[in-house]
């Protein structure tokens, strides 16, 4: 359970930064800024969002609540970004901070009890629930990033009309346990 677990969900989250690593070189900084509707979030004030998130959960995350004090949850919905640069260093800062926080996890800290605004959850279950909002987020971010460019947009996933071509290279390896994200 140790290696396997950590390993894997190591790797989903670093399949989902990779994702919006990809969607946002797709972008210029005005279409990172672009909001569609009044009260609707931009892709980088979704970033924001989530690095607010990941800093607030993951510094210290064994011995503090996941909400820290310091955290002005309603500031991330404000665009203070001035460049694509500044996004990217942003979004790095909250994912190289999520790394540092559970590469070193062990079995024995799966179970764990954290908390999260007072609410207790097992390591594991906090990791979870993390992996749930990130991937949801990201979500966001590579539809927006869909909309913005059209059919500028550079496929993330198979393509349409492709299904069948990568289904036989897929298939045209040997059965094997490995993880999805290990041929991207």
């Amino acid at each position: 359970m140790d290696h396997s677990y950590v390993t894997s969900i190591i790797k989903q989250f670093e399949y989902y930064k990779s994702l919006g690593d990809k969607t946002i070189n797709q972008l210029s900084i005005e279409e990172l800024k672009q909001e569609f509707i009044a009260e609707s979030n931009s892709i980088s004030i979704i970033v924001k969002h989530i690095v607010g998130n990941m800093l607030s959960r993951w510094i210290n995350f064994l011995t503090e609540d996941g909400e820290k004090e310091w955290r002005d949850r309603d500031n991330e919905f404000k665009d203070t970004f001035k460049s694509k640069e500044e996004v990217l260093n942003y979004w790095n800062k909250g994912w190289n901070c999520l790394f540092e926080a559970i590469k070193p996890l062990t079995h024995k800290d799966l179970e764990r009890i954290i908390y999260i605004r007072n609410q207790g959850h097992t390591v594991t279950e906090a990791i979870n629930r993390q992996l749930a909002h990130y991937s949801y987020h990201i979500g966001q971010l590579v539809f927006l990033g869909k909309l913005l460019k059209g059919n500028d947009w550079v496929s993330l996933s198979i393509p349409k009309g492709k299904s069948s071509s990568y289904n036989q290279e897929k298939f045209s390896k040997e059965k094997g346990r490995r993880h999805f994200t290990d041929d991207l």
